[in-house]
């Protein structure tokens, strides 16, 4: 069976994966993930997933390899991760009271045929109204620096969440069972998986 690599520095990611008990191997693509204004959200997942598979398949000439990419989408704006604590409190200002959607474009690619599969998986997250008390106290945690729409909803942003219709671990940053349907797909077989279930640290460690 094929080795499955995960082009993504993504620790939430890899913690997902593991959730599954599934091994694999990390391979950061390191690819700009700026697409410009020209794309639609949907499109700017599913080409920033593609690239970072691209960027690491001549490393890999007989693997899986998985790219995915994480936007926050409210109508056609796209708020990725903040480049500063302004930039996070202007997000969740925008955020509040609203319903949004998380997109992931998933990319697998079978280096050594050259199949590739890539699907857009949507997940609509609601946040209650928040005080700008409540904003101001979330962003000094800095937990919501490296995150997609400024916040995480495994951790202290737990609690502006109003409701969420979709896939739970897609707001996560990776929808496990958009991933494991596409593997299944892809490769005829399901995931392999090891004998004993990892931890959950992906609740532990936002």
């Amino acid at each position: 069976m094929k080795k499955l690599i995960l082009a993504s520095a993504s620790p939430r990611r890899a913690d997902l994966l593991r959730l599954l008990g599934l091994t694999f191997e990390i391979d950061p693509s390191h690819v700009d993930e700026d697409q410009g204004m020209l794309l639609s959200p949907e499109e700017h997942v599913l080409e920033t997933s593609q690239k970072k598979v691209d960027a690491v398949t001549l490393r890999h000439p007989n693997a899986l390899i998985l790219g995915a990419d994480t936007v926050v989408a409210l109508g056609k704006d796209i708020l990725e991760k903040p480049v500063d604590p302004p930039d996070a409190r202007r997000m969740l200002e925008k955020l509040s009271g609203k319903t949004h959607q998380v997109l992931t474009g998933l990319t697998l690619t079978n280096t050594e045929t050259g199949h590739t599969l890539s699907d857009v998986f949507s997940t609509d997250v609601t946040f209650r109204s928040l005080l700008p008390e409540e904003i101001h106290r979330y962003v000094e945690t800095c937990e919501p620096l490296d995150k997609a729409g400024a916040y995480g909803a495994q951790g202290q942003a737990s609690v502006f969440i109003q409701s969420i219709t979709g896939c739970f671990f897609n707001v996560v940053g990776l929808p496990l069972s958009g991933f494991w349907m596409l593997y299944h797909r892809l490769t005829g077989h399901l995931p392999a998986q090891a004998g004993r279930l990892q931890d959950a640290s992906v609740f532990r460690n936002p």
